[in-house]
Parts: structure tokens; C-alpha cells; sequence
């Protein structure tokens, strides 16, 4: 008989901060929870000056000891280069496999059109922190911030849990 060991992972929360409402407004961003196990994260944001030709992105993960502190990873990148090769950032790569399936960002720049992100479940999260790149038990932050023409245009915070 042998003992299985399994983590799991689960969200908590997640919140959506526009920095510039002429320059991009969330329509909607949420953690819809259908049962005790499905629970997924949608979001949509408009974009008002539209094409987009530069951009960066920021992500810094955060882990609860009294209170939230890095852990691990705080990146930025220029995001029309790293979508243009994403092998050039490995930590963005394992990051943004979250969410491409379930996004329409999977491109290069020009952004002309809104941003969505539909039903990112706990499933592939699930997998990807616990097979992938296993991470120890705890509460998490992943603060994303989205940079446009080297202003700070938008926050988005995305809160988990590993037990």
C-alpha cells in the first residue's frame, strides 16, 4: 500500500483596477463559483485608445507570512516582443500558459480590440502549481500590472490558495 500525496489549488479572489479610465475601463472581472469544485475568473477590458503598439507587463508573486511578501518571482517584460518570441521569458511563459487558451491576447501588437480573459478554471491552475512547478502550501497573490506606453495602466490581482 503506498500513501499518495496531492495538493490542491483554489481561488479566492480577484480584483481588477483600472489606474487611467480614458485609457482603459474593466467591463467585468470576477470569480464565479458554479459548485464547491468549479470555480473559474473572467474579465473584459475596453480599451479606449486603441491600436496599442507598446506595452509591458509586470507580475510579482506574493506569498502570505503575516501578510503578503515576494516570493519567487517579480518580472517585467515587453510584452508585443515576448508575445512575438516567448521563449525569451520562461517565468512570463509559465505564467501566461494559465490563461492563453482563454484569452484573445495570444497575439502580437497591435492590441485593436478589447482584452477578455473567459473561464480560466482551477483545473489548469490546479495542474500547472501542482505538477508543472509544484509550489508548498499557502496563500498567494499574483499582482499583474499592464503598462502602456510607460504609464501603469491597470492592476489585476489574482488570489489563490495551495493546501
Amino acid at each position: 500500500m503506498t500513501n499518495k500525496i496531492s495538493s490542491k489549488f483554489e481561488f479566492t479572489n480577484v480584483v481588477c483596477t483600472s489606474l487611467d479610465k480614458k485609457f482603459d475601463d474593466f467591463e467585468y472581472c470576477y470569480l464565479k463559483s458554479v459548485n464547491r469544485s468549479y470555480k473559474y475568473i473572467s474579465l473584459k477590458v475596453n480599451l479606449f485608445k486603441t491600436p496599442i503598439t507598446k506595452v509591458k507587463f509586470r507580475g510579482i508573486l506574493y506569498k502570505r507570512f503575516n501578510g503578503y511578501r515576494p516570493f519567487m518571482f517579480d518580472v517585467t517584460v515587453d510584452a508585443c516582443r515576448f508575445l512575438n518570441d516567448t521563449k525569451t521569458s520562461p517565468v512570463v511563459n509559465y505564467f501566461f500558459e494559465f490563461f492563453k487558451a482563454y484569452s484573445n491576447m495570444n497575439h502580437t501588437c497591435p492590441f485593436n480590440h478589447d482584452l477578455i480573459v473567459e473561464k480560466v478554471t482551477i483545473d489548469l491552475v490546479n495542474f500547472r502549481v501542482t505538477k508543472v512547478l509544484p509550489f508548498p502550501e499557502g496563500a498567494y497573490l499574483l499582482e499583474t500590472h499592464w503598462i502602456a506606453y510607460d504609464t501603469n495602466r491597470a492592476v489585476v490581482k489574482i488570489y489563490g490558495t495551495i493546501s
